[in-house]
């Protein structure tokens, strides 16, 4: 087997490892977990909001227990300050200096448990660090891991006692995941699975943190067809141009778009991007990033109805340009953007 086929099949097996052990304690989730696993890989952070009660801390919890790093959790209330975030500086008066204490956010995985329960300023002592992966405090800059996945949970804005998370911090987050409610069946297991014990006591980790970093890279590595940067670009530009739309995605979520798409395609096992593995993350990358026109949002207007029609307004890439040498043949059969390549994945 060539050198780098055996690369691809360790990555893949890796995936998969991971992927099977989140869902030993998350059931019927899969794409789910699939769409949390492109957001680790894309080296972006993840929003997951719903009701509560349906598994989002569980979720995050899951992730974290998986990867051998070091792993933090905040409970946001609305006392929680900055400081309690960031870290603060402490009198030592032995000898009449200052000495740094980190925050929790010095860390590698790091859960935000109901960040909309806490106030904005407290919400906002997250965004250097989830944008430029280090943290300023008291004048000097203090550089976090090279690993640093940020996993937020949050309530539906419409429940007492939360604080609507404003656009700046949303932007911030490559994808934001509803869990839904499971099916009766999923929630029968649920209750068998924890008669003597919640199964994520015993859970344990499958890949290291060089592990993660290594396939963060591996992702970047797949090959992005000029066609598939105007597909991207026009469909950012579409949310901008929507009647419905007060303001549409900005070229950060076009790069959002571009990353999530290649971590989703490098999780399907492809080497370089198709427009199916865009289309299926447009969703969780976009629409968190739409703001609504005050008139269309009163009336019922939704997010994801607006981009599902933009999607099937935006022309797809019917050929790709020419493959680099380096590549060999297309992925999954050699097939191309226009022959039914995508049949067997559905663009939900």
């Amino acid at each position: 087997m060539h050198q780098n086929d055996r690369s691809v099949s360790d990555h893949q097996t890796k995936l998969a490892r991971l992927h099977e052990n989140i869902a030993e304690v998350i059931y019927g989730k899969d794409e789910v977990i699939r769409l949390a696993l492109t957001t680790l890989l894309a080296g972006g952070h993840l929003l997951i909001e719903d009701a509560p009660g349906l598994g989002k801390t569980i979720l995050a919890r899951a992730i974290a227990k998986s990867i051998d790093s070091r792993f933090q959790r905040i409970q946001f209330t609305p006392d929680l300050l900055p400081s309690d975030v960031t870290g603060v500086s402490v009198y030592r008066p032995h000898d009449q200096s200052f000495e740094f204490v980190p925050g929790p956010v010095f860390t590698e995985v790091l859960l935000a448990d109901e960040i909309n329960r806490t106030s904005p300023r407290t919400q906002s002592s997250l965004l250097e660090a989830m944008e430029e992966r280090q943290v300023s405090v008291e004048g000097s800059a203090r550089p976090l891991p090279p690993l640093f996945f940020v996993i937020a949970t949050q309530n539906p804005i419409e429940l007492e006692g939360t604080y609507p998370l404003p656009e700046a911090q949303l932007d911030r987050f490559l994808m934001r995941v509803p869990l839904g409610y499971p099916t009766p069946e999923e929630e029968v297991r649920v209750l068998q699975a924890q008669v003597h014990e919640h199964p994520l006591e015993s859970l344990g980790s499958v890949l290291t943190n060089q592990d993660i970093v290594e396939l963060q890279r591996a992702a970047r590595e797949v090959e992005v067809a000029p066609e598939l940067h105007e597909y991207i670009v026009a469909l950012v530009a579409a949310t901008r141009t929507s009647p419905d739309v007060r303001l549409g995605v900005s070229p950060r979520g076009s790069l959002a778009l571009m990353r999530a798409a290649q971590a989703y395609e490098f999780l399907q096992g492809g080497s370089y991007l198709t427009p199916d593995s865009v289309k299926k993350v447009a969703r969780p990358v976009l629409e968190h990033r739409l703001i609504l026109d005050s008139h269309r949002e009163y009336t019922g207007a939704s997010r994801g109805a607006i981009l599902d029609g933009i999607l099937e307004k935006v022309s797809v890439p019917v050929q790709p340009s020419a493959v680099s040498p380096s590549l060999g043949p297309p992925p999954r059969g050699g097939r191309s953007f226009g022959d039914g390549a995508f049949g067997d994945r559905s663009f939900e």
